[in-house]
């Protein structure tokens, strides 16, 4: 779990476009993060198998 003030500095504007820092919405994780959804993949995997993700779905073969 990310610090308050960390996670309300990623959502301001960077002076520069290279510093932008993509973080979790639920957690503010910074690493695993996955475009697509907008979750670090801890916050992704708890979702997807209580099925909050549409379209998602554990695979099993």
């Amino acid at each position: 779990m990310a610090k308050t003030s960390v996670r309300v500095r990623a959502t301001r504007k960077p002076k520069f476009s290279t510093r932008i820092v993509r973080r979790c919405f639920r957690c503010g994780r910074k690493r695993g993060y996955m475009r697509d959804f907008d979750l670090c993949r801890i916050c992704f995997r708890e979702l997807a198998n209580e099925g909050m993700i549409p379209g998602i779905k554990k695979s099993s073969w």
